[in-house]
């Protein structure tokens, strides 16, 4: 038997305008040659939870049908680099970006907080976790921010040693 796809549990999990949302966020990093790992162990062995690289690279990381029914998540995080600390980005994609920075805002769950300080799109934030960004459920504005963050981050590991 062959190994589902992502985009098999996302038309079996998810519906209506969440389904075709994740859908386009997926077959846009499939046109990016993105880099799709399903994790299979540990607390995440029985869970929806992709691994998202480029050039063995993480930069997001995905979950479906994981928190609550019918919903997906995504984290992006900058594999320590500065990429998105002022790269110039419409005020559309600052606001959606900075609302849905990931603040810790309590227990950590496992040491998961690292309280880091970063200057995403030209504003400092603090107190994040390791992954900087985590849209939940994100609408079609979201998505097109998302892309962005994609395209920035690919170009930021293309420059590189590769």
């Amino acid at each position: 038997m062959s190994e589902h796809k992502i985009e098999d549990f996302i038309t079996e999990y998810l519906a209506g305008d969440t389904q075709k949302n994740a859908l386009e966020f997926v077959a846009y990093l499939r046109e990016n040659e993105i880099q799709f790992y399903r994790d299979k162990n540990g607390y995440w062995e029985d869970k929806l939870y992709w691994w998202i690289k480029c050039k063995e690279e993480y930069f997001c990381f995905i979950l479906i049908n994981g928190y609550e029914n019918g919903h997906w998540g995504i984290w992006f995080e900058d594999g320590g680099s500065d990429c998105y600390a002022n790269f110039p980005v419409d005020k559309q994609i600052k606001e959606i970006a900075w609302a849905n920075v990931d603040i810790f805002k309590g227990d950590c769950g496992g040491g998961q907080c690292e309280g880091l300080r970063k200057v995403i799109f030209g504003k400092l934030f603090e107190s994040l976790y390791r992954t900087l960004m985590f849209f939940d459920n994100p609408n079609a504005e979201a998505v097109e921010c998302m892309k962005k963050l994609v395209e920035i981050r690919k170009n930021d590991i293309f420059k590189k040693n590769y």
